[in-house]
């Protein structure tokens, strides 16, 4: 069985061979370039520096030969663009906090501050505040509120918060075919992708526009998240628009790509805490499904891609909406929230959604549990997770830089 036809049946509820994998695909099942580092070293591999795939996140790519190493069953098609809104392709050496050598973006900013702290600037522009910090001995970035914030009787423009969402160009087009159809005809690989880019929705990683030199509107994230309830108008405005030009685009992206893509991840938004919902049902069903639906409806009448929603916390309440909304898949599957029991998860939404996460906690056991502690966590969630289907093992959200690779390396011991 080909990796692709392994998560294709896994998507379809079906029991393939093994258990796919998903290691390093996108910036939401990522791992830390430390890691990576680390595991190729330990692995025997070359110990070459580490391609920054996610700049702001400072994930690292894995290669064809950690991922067949690793069991991976999946790979991603290369953005072109990222947070910071320059070109992504990694060419420039840079060593990180750890001693990790790492190859980053032409227009990354390798110089430190006095304080140790590095900036990193939309578009590689100095000319304007930074857009994002990584603290002293950080691994990570922050994004900086650089936006005027609103009077209190200051009515926010639309316009303002849809700066960063255009439509597609020629060339990007072109970009995208080309280098999806030679991923898919060169490995056997399901291929995940990001789409388009535009169709998250009120996304925390999107809404201080760090891509962008002078964002204006509401950018800063306590502003944000209290909006739906204060600015119901503006929100609903802001997320008509956005969607238009995301139905547009995706309509170019199939375009481009057909169904060489498996998966298509549609939106990151999180809406639960580690305790509870941050947004309730209600408003759930009136700020933001109508939206998604709009994009998923055309998904699913278009193309063959099932569609991959990222969502942190204890949102078991929101999954019958989610399911309403369109999305076939949940990720990371927190299992360590509060109402996220991976059985009752399994029992009540097994046969609705493919679990695409859940395999071990990374707030805890991967850490900082022992070996033996890693194994049992993953044979028992996979136990669950993968009865009759519906499930991709990865990681619960990115695997951190401080993972002792003793521990990844018992995690895919557990696997295989």
């Amino acid at each position: 069985m080909t990796s692709r036809e392994r998560v294709q049946l896994a998507l379809e509820h079906r029991s393939p061979d093994r258990t796919p994998r998903d290691f390093g695909t996108t910036g939401i099942t990522g791992i830390a370039a430390p890691l990576v580092y680390k595991l190729r070293r330990e692995l025997g591999l070359p110990e070459t520096p580490v391609k920054i795939f996610c700049p702001y996140q400072m994930l690292g790519a894995v290669d064809e030969d950690l991922r067949k190493a690793l069991g991976a069953d999946t790979v991603c098609t290369w953005p072109a663009g990222n947070l910071f809104g320059f070109d992504n392709t990694p060419v420039k050496p840079f060593t990180m906090n750890d001693g990790t050598p790492v190859l980053v973006p032409e227009s990354f900013n390798t110089e430190y501050e006095s304080d140790g702290r590095l900036y990193q600037y939309a578009g590689g522009d100095r000319n304007y505040p930074p857009s994002g910090v990584m603290p002293k001995d950080g691994f990570y970035f922050d994004a900086t509120v650089r936006a005027k914030p609103l009077d209190d009787d200051e009515e926010p423009n639309p316009k303002d918060n849809l700066e960063e969402f255009t439509l597609l160009d020629e060339k990007t087009l072109r970009k995208i075919e080309i280098e999806t159809r030679a991923l898919y005809e060169s490995s056997d690989c399901a291929i995940v992708s990001g789409g388009p880019g535009g169709t998250g929705l009120g996304d925390i990683a999107f809404v201080p526009a760090t891509m962008l030199n002078d964002p204006k509107g509401v950018r800063d994230l306590e502003d944000w998240y209290i909006s739906p309830l204060i600015r119901p108008d503006f929100i609903k405005e802001v997320f008509d628009r956005q969607t238009d030009i995301a139905v547009k685009n995706l309509k170019m992206y199939y375009e481009a790509v057909g169904d060489r893509i498996s998966v298509i991840v549609l939106c990151g938004a999180d809406f639960g805490s580690q305790q509870s919902l941050m947004l309730s049902p209600d408003v759930f069903r009136e700020m933001y499904l109508p939206y998604y639906k709009k994009m998923t409806d055309w998904i699913h009448v278009n193309t063959k891609w099932k569609i991959f929603k990222h969502c942190c916390g204890a949102i078991e309440p929101l999954l019958p909406l989610l399911i309403e909304a369109g999305f076939d898949i949940i990720n990371p599957v927190q299992v360590s929230a509060a109402g996220m029991d991976p059985q009752v998860l399994k029992n009540k939404y097994g046969d609705r959604l493919v679990f695409w996460g859940g395999g071990v906690n990374t707030q805890s056991t991967l850490p900082h549990g022992t070996t033996n502690e890693v194994k049992e966590e993953v044979k028992r969630h996979v136990s669950i997770f993968n009865n009759s289907g519906g499930f991709v093992f990865n990681t619960i959200h990115n695997a951190q830089p401080n993972v002792p690779v003793e521990n990844f390396l018992a995690m895919i011991d557990a696997l295989n």
